[in-house]
């Protein structure tokens, strides 16, 4: 056979974004094609069938439903499932580096951070929950825990004036109402119940309930209504040792079933709660049933965790430099899909995107913050740089902009140049 015909493949360039669709006839190309040259050739195909189309793009491609990394050939070879006379390869528009926009600084290690359109909700050590804008000015900060701050989320972020929860190891977490856009922030109820630190937060997706877990190892799901006369199990009360007077709130379900800390906790649905553990257990609960609804186990604990309610899939980070993600619906082989690999050190949180099923964020012990595509394992397509410490938070709830925060004492706000 002729070696030159050996060092050859055939491919159809095809494309879900008509607007850069090409004739998608077979091409010949070198088997050692790699991003760059199939970004000239798709870019000169462009110009010669659309004569408007004057200034280049950039593109990434996919085979077998992975991004291309590596010369074609040796991609083919790593997924290719099988011999194939043409190869099918997907192209789409590059999704572009985020933008430093701007750097906040605090008294003390962030632990916490949640973003919406106009405002950033930071968590932190130094028993502080704090309001900001995007361009990092201050609106509103309050110390009104006795211990750090682990965790703080907005009840919804469609409405921040409906307040927020903030958790703490002084085994409260309270509920806030803010008058938007003001430094008013009023404690409004106190949630007890847990009889050690927390260390988890969220709220459900219809904004009515809201759980927590830590250091006791107990879920509790509570009521998340402003409302001081929507109280939990027994009637409301004044909570003593506040000049605030604020209501407190008991628990109205308790569930038992992990043997260690709770690290993380997700809302999957109105009914269902997923909370990840330092048990190395990952447990689906049934918030109608009050049971165990689906449980993972790995091998080492597990650091924090991110739902996709778009591909309903679980990324999760343990003790160890990996990111991996969980489909709880499968039944054939592992639940465990894929494994990121880059970090140097411990990747302490993870964080989906809300607009696009394939995007994530990952912080990490290494100082570095990493922008994901799930079709890429083994590289991400970006790594953010700017921290000095360990990273304790990411997040992107805002399509907008990538936020993280950590030891540093800082949070970096990243603009996100193509939003949904």
């Amino acid at each position: 056979m002729d070696k030159s015909i050996e060092n050859e493949l055939q491919i159809r360039l095809i494309t879900k974004q008509d607007i850069y669709a090409v004739p998608d006839d077979p091409i010949t190309v070198q088997a050692s094609v790699d991003c760059k040259e199939l970004n000239e050739l798709l870019n000169q195909l462009l110009k010669a069938s659309n004569p408007d189309f004057l200034k280049p793009k950039e593109f990434d491609f996919l085979a077998f439903g992975q991004l291309i990394r590596l010369p074609l050939t040796a991609h083919l070879q790593e997924h290719a499932g099988s011999d194939e006379s043409t190869v099918d390869v997907e192209y789409i528009e590059r999704t572009p580096a985020p933008e430093p926009q701007d750097t906040i600084l605090h008294d003390d290690w962030v632990a916490s951070v949640q973003s919406t359109d106009k405002w950033i909700l930071t968590g932190c050590y130094d028993n502080s929950v704090n309001i900001w804008t995007h361009h990092g000015k201050p609106v509103a900060s309050v110390k009104e825990h006795t211990e750090i701050v682990k965790g703080a989320t907005w009840v919804d972020r469609a409405d921040p004036s409906k307040g927020f929860i903030s958790v703490s190891h002084d085994q409260t977490a309270i509920i806030w109402s803010w008058e938007e856009g003001t430094d008013k922030l009023c404690p409004n109820i106190t949630l007890r119940g847990h009889e050690r630190g927390i260390d988890s937060v969220d709220v459900s997706k219809n904004s009515h309930l809201l759980a927590t877990g830590g250091w006791d190892t107990n879920l509790k799901i509570w009521s998340a209504s402003l409302d001081v006369d929507d109280s939990g199990e027994p009637t409301s009360k004044r909570s003593k040792g506040t000049n605030r007077n604020s209501s407190v709130r008991t628990p109205l379900h308790t569930l038992k079933g992990h043997k260690e800390s709770i690290s993380s906790i997700n809302w999957v649905d109105s009914h269902t709660v997923c909370t990840a553990s330092m048990d190395h257990t990952i447990k689906f609960w049934d918030c109608q049933l009050y049971g165990i609804s689906n449980e993972i186990v790995d091998q080492k604990a597990f650091l924090s965790s991110s739902w996709s309610p778009l591909s309903n899939t679980l990324l999760a980070t343990s003790a160890d430099r990996f990111i991996r993600l969980y489909d709880p619906r499968s039944t054939e082989g592992t639940v465990c899909k894929s494994k990121f690999t880059s970090h140097q050190l411990w990747v302490s949180s993870v964080a989906w995107s809300k607009y696009d099923e394939h995007l994530f964020l990952s912080g990490s012990y290494d100082a570095t913050v990493k922008m994901w595509d799930t079709r890429s394992a083994k590289a991400p397509l970006y790594n953010l740089q700017g921290h000095e410490g360990q990273i304790l938070a990411v997040d992107w709830s805002n399509d907008k902009y990538l936020v993280s925060g950590g030891t540093d004492n800082s949070v970096h706000i990243f603009k996100n140049r193509h939003p949904k």
